[in-house]
Order: C-alpha cells, then sequence, then structure tokens
C-alpha cells in the first residue's frame, strides 16, 4: 500500500501566536456619520435622549462599526510589506458576538491572535485562524471574533 507523502510547510508570512493590536475612539459625531452611512436608523447611534432613555444610558456605536475596524485592523496587518514580504490576503470569514455596548469617547482596545496556520493547497496558500476581541482598556470584551483567512505570498 502506498502512503501518499505529504509536504511539510512552513511560513513566515503568518505565524502561530502573532498579534496584532490598534486603540481607537469613535465620538458621538463619528457613530452618528457611520450609522447614517451605512443606513443604520436605530436612535442610540445618534440621539442622546433616545440613548438616555434606552437601557445603556448613552449614545452606542453599532456593532458593524466595531467589526469594521476588527476586520480592518487584520486586513492592514496581514496585508503589509513593511518587512520586505509581499503578501496576498483574503478573509474569507468572520464571525463576531456582541458582549457589551461601545460608547461613544471610550479607549477601546482591538487585538487578533492567530490560533493556528495551515498550508492549503487547493487554494495555494495558508489558512489562518484569528481569534479577535474588542475591550475596554483590556478589561472586559465588548465584541470578541473568530477569523478565517487566506495568506498567500513568496514562500
Amino acid at each position: 500500500m502506498n502512503t501518499p507523502v505529504v509536504e511539510a510547510r512552513s511560513t513566515t508570512l503568518i505565524r502561530v501566536g502573532e498579534t496584532c493590536e490598534r486603540l481607537i475612539r469613535f465620538t458621538r459625531e463619528d457613530i452618528a456619520t457611520f450609522a447614517r452611512l451605512t443606513g443604520d436608523t436605530n436612535p442610540l447611534h445618534y440621539d442622546v435622549q433616545a440613548a438616555q432613555r434606552a437601557r445603556h444610558g448613552e449614545i452606542i456605536a453599532s456593532g458593524q462599526q466595531t467589526t469594521a475596524q476588527m476586520i480592518g485592523l487584520v486586513a492592514s496587518h496581514f496585508s503589509r510589506s513593511d518587512d520586505g514580504r509581499e503578501r496576498e490576503l483574503l478573509c474569507l470569514n468572520f464571525n463576531f458576538a456582541f458582549k457589551a455596548p461601545v460608547f461613544a469617547e471610550q479607549d477601546l482596545v482591538l487585538h487578533w491572535r492567530v490560533a493556528s496556520v495551515e498550508w492549503n493547497a487547493t487554494l495555494g496558500g495558508w489558512l489562518a485562524q484569528l481569534d479577535g476581541r474588542a475591550t475596554v482598556r483590556h478589561a472586559h470584551p465588548c465584541v470578541i471574533g473568530r477569523g478565517t483567512l487566506l495568506v498567500k505570498g513568496d514562500d
């Protein structure tokens, strides 16, 4: 019986344990503008009085505003070439869970960590699983996420 030979591969394009992080802050104006541009008419994103009557009592960012920043961080970091390596990146899948509101004028730390990397011969690149979170000053998570990337390059 012939056993197929599996080619052992490794990469420096993306590594298990690699992280990226960014600090952001949404102003009330940022939140209202993003909501308007994306067609989100929920008054919790722009009406202070409506927000004060609601459960959270203050203007909150839409979930898509925070997750867009999280995906943007991943796309920027893993498509970079500042280390002399040319990369091609496709974001294949992201899932998010919303754990707490993101308020205006609140420092939010976006953080991603590569959980696994494996070669995919069919796609001709590295499939990476990432775990992410958006937290208030490294305290409680407001958003948690999981993503799948395809990274190609000159390995």
